[in-house]
């Protein structure tokens, strides 16, 4: 069970004691209820953009899929509700796996041996927050390709000069709260980031020498960011995650298909009440 708790704004949820240690909380707050937390609740984070109900659904179970919390098959209930309402006001229930609209018909949804879960996490993190807000008031597009670094690295070559080169491993991890500004700047350069299953990166302004856009069958109107994201995936086991630069959707690739699909929430003449409570919203 999957418990938005951002839409509650601290009220306390009433669960029978049976379902106590079956629930995650998901929220978009760096801040941990040290309480719940002490008592073994286990918190799921997502990235802090304005998500849509289903959004929310998509992120959190992917995120839980790549802990190992859920696994394809799993029956799960969401509880879901706009951050600034404090009301639960949408369930979903759901198969992981089966629905098409939460996840497409990938043949592995687990992540591939070596990654680790947090580099995912912040991954999809940094690319939402450029697929949903930019950079610098423009749309950007990107590639990041993580894991399986060595077999990827014998299949690109560099457009520009890599940035990442000569620099200790422990000054270009991903997980280095202070590399993401220089990630999302790098993001402007033609070319996609090479990422280790460890976080460190290898390299950016990459280029993917891939199969031919044929060899693939990708919904139209996808263009070569998507289809080097879906040649790399089926001949390396890595996850490869792309930021459109048109609808600012972020799209996640395993073995050669789409795993599932981040869109961003739109609003028409004004502000969604999400993009109200974002821009007010402090991250702590």
């Amino acid at each position: 069970m999957f418990v938005y708790v951002d839409a509650l704004q601290e009220k306390a949820l009433p669960l029978p004691d049976r379902l106590a240690s079956k629930v995650y909380y998901v929220t978009r707050t760096v801040r941990e209820d040290q309480e719940e937390r002490h008592r073994g609740t286990e918190f799921i984070r997502v990235p802090n953009v304005p998500l849509s109900r289903m959004g929310q659904v998509k992120v959190a179970i992917f995120l839980a899929l790549s802990r190992g919390l859920v696994k394809a098959g799993d029956t799960v209930v969401f509880l879901s509700g706009l951050a600034s309402s404090g009301t639960l006001d949408t369930l979903i229930v759901t198969q992981v796996g089966r629905e098409y609209e939460i996840f497409s018909a990938s043949r592995d949804m687990s992540l591939p041996e070596g990654i680790r879960s947090e580099v995912v996490e912040k991954t999809i993190d940094i690319a939402t927050q450029l697929g949903f807000q930019g950079r610098e008031g423009k749309p950007v597009g990107a590639l990041f390709v993580i894991g399986d670094a060595e077999r990827v690295s014998s299949m690109t070559r560099q457009l520009v000069i890599n940035p990442f080169k000569g620099y200790p491993m422990e000054s270009r991890n991903i997980l280095d709260r202070d590399l993401t500004e220089t990630i999302k700047e790098f993001s402007s350069i033609d070319g996609a980031f090479i990422i280790r299953g460890d976080g460190i990166g290898e390299s950016c302004g990459t280029y993917l020498k891939t199969a031919s856009q044929e060899e693939f069958e990708l919904p139209r109107g996808l263009g070569a960011r998507h289809h080097s994201a879906a040649g790399i995936t089926s001949v390396a086991d890595c996850i490869a995650v792309t930021v459109s630069e048109s609808t600012g959707t972020v799209t996640v690739f395993r073995g050669g298909q789409i795993v599932t699909e981040i869109e961003r929430q739109r609003s028409i003449g004004t502000k969604t009440q999400e993009e109200k409570w974002q821009k007010n919203f402090v991250d702590e």
